[in-house]
């Protein structure tokens, strides 16, 4: 090979490689995950070389913008918000962040590691914006409002007109319930066809009872008797009321002159026969219970109250009762009692509702559905029940105070009416609250560091719990 053919090689190698370092190397600075300081600039000068190239070369003005594309995407720092509503300036991307997870940021887009969900940029504000939100207040531009579904509502004085409806059970009226014992002891000579849990008539004979000590007693009553003295007679009669022996028994004695030595023990109170314990031969001790019996002229209704539902609940209070064994057929009643201790595993209280029990058609054990009517209709502020965020630890309500601002507001919620819920502090009538889409608002105050004010009981819990302990 001649010098000269071997200079041209040489050459044409020096350049190729050149070349390829130039390539390597263009596309190490353009595409590579960290640039440093000066990637910015290195790429400024890119894009306004290939725009050039564009202007200067139709032919090349394709790949030039591609590449242009590329750079401006790799660079999220100087991504622009999308033109939006007509007069929109361009703003600067300040990072990307999960909605479910505000409080994580991101420095380029892509698929949020919490959700199966795309990042969402978040833009640089205006500079009125910015320090329209800088207190405890923030702006929310009208597109986004309307993209959001947003519904406003205002905060308004009125009754609540809500009823509590609560399961109940059917029990005996334990204030109408009789108890038959013996006042002397003696012997079972018969006993009635009765048995437990009949339903018997008041006068309803039970036992007869064969008293040995009454006999003598009467014995001597009848002797003093023939005597004429009133004044013996008087205390012979008063003897045998001593020895337990009932008013008419004495007076049929008395009228009679024939001793009766046994007695016939009668159902004092017309109901349910919920104990017997006599049986025909048995010798009974005096002060003994024979016979138990519970009244059905009136049953009660005990009514299981939720503990949170507890405080609306009154003695004589109104309540309506339906019964799935009486459908169509509503009673009505009061509350009674509202009985002082809290069952432990339900965390509920029990309240007696007394009804009135014409023909016993109301048995004990039957299940009723208890609608307890509200008694105290002052009026109170409200609020759609939607509008209340409940954390857990505090309530809080989305406050609108014109022109696209909003504020987080604690409040204290009361009772619960349907759809509205009784605000006892915190907002004031005439107040706009936002009752849907606050949810979004609330991520959106907590990714801006807004957070209400605490409350004043708040404080007090605050002041209160030891240090280092769990709120």
């Amino acid at each position: 090979m001649s010098p000269t053919a071997r200079n041209r090689s040489l050459i044409g190698a020096l350049l190729g490689a050149a070349l390829l370092i130039g390539f390597l190397g263009g596309r190490f600075w353009g595409t590579g995950p960290s640039g440093g300081p000066d990637q910015t600039q290195s790429q400024s000068q890119s894009q306004s070389q290939s725009q050039s190239q564009s202007q200067s070369a139709p032919g090349s003005a394709a790949p030039a913008a591609a590449a242009a594309g590329t750079m401006v995407a790799a660079v999220p720092s100087v991504a622009t918000a999308p033109p939006g509503a007509p007069g929109a300036t361009a703003a600067p991307i300040l990072y990307w962040y999960d909605p479910m997870e505000p409080g994580q940021h991101f420095d380029h887009p892509g698929k949020s590691p919490f959700m199966d969900m795309e990042l969402v940029p978040k833009y640089a504000e205006p500079a009125s914006a910015a320090a329209a939100g800088s207190g405890k207040e923030f702006v929310v531009s009208p597109d986004a409002t309307q993209s959001l579904g947003m519904r406003l509502a205002r905060v308004e004085r009125g009754v609540v007109q809500s009823s509590l409806s609560l399961p109940g059970i059917v029990q005996f009226n334990d204030r109408d319930v009789a108890v038959v014992q013996l006042r002397s002891a003696g012997f079972v000579q018969k006993v009635y066809n009765h048995a437990v849990d009949d339903v018997i008539a008041a006068g309803a004979p039970l036992v007869d009872l064969l008293v040995p000590d009454w006999a003598g007693a009467q014995e001597e009553f009848l002797a003093v008797l023939r005597t004429g003295d009133p004044a013996l007679g008087s205390a012979a009669r008063q003897r045998l009321g001593l020895l337990g022996m009932p008013d008419a028994l004495i007076e049929r004695v008395t009228s009679s002159r024939q001793i009766e030595p046994v007695l016939t023990l009668r159902a004092p109170l017309g109901g349910v026969l919920t104990e017997l314990s006599a049986r025909s031969g048995m010798s009974l001790a005096q002060g003994m219970t024979v016979a138990r019996i519970n009244g059905i002229q009136t049953v009660w209704v005990e009514v299981s109250v939720p503990e949170a539902e507890s405080a609306a609940v009154q003695t004589g209070q109104a309540a309506r009762i339906s019964f799935s064994a009486r459908p169509g057929q509503v009673l009505k009643g009061r509350v009674s009692a509202l009985l002082p201790q809290t069952d432990v595993a339900s965390r509920s209280l029990r309240a007696r509702v007394e009804l009135a029990n014409p023909g016993g058609q109301l048995r004990p054990g039957q299940f009723a559905q208890v609608q307890l009517l509200p008694s105290d209709a002052r009026p109170a502020l409200l609020v759609p029940s939607e509008a209340v965020i409940r954390t857990g630890v505090r309530s809080l309500v989305m406050v609108s105070t014109g022109h696209g601002r909003f504020r987080p507001v604690e409040v204290t919620p009361g009772q619960d009416g349907g759809d509205r819920t009784v605000i006892l502090s915190g907002l004031k009538e005439g107040d706009t609250v936002v009752a849907s889409g606050q949810f979004l608002l609330d991520s959106e105050a907590s990714l801006r560091g807004l957070t209400a004010p605490a409350s004043p009981d708040e404080l007090d819990r605050t002041k209160a719990r030891p240090p280092g302990a769990a709120p």
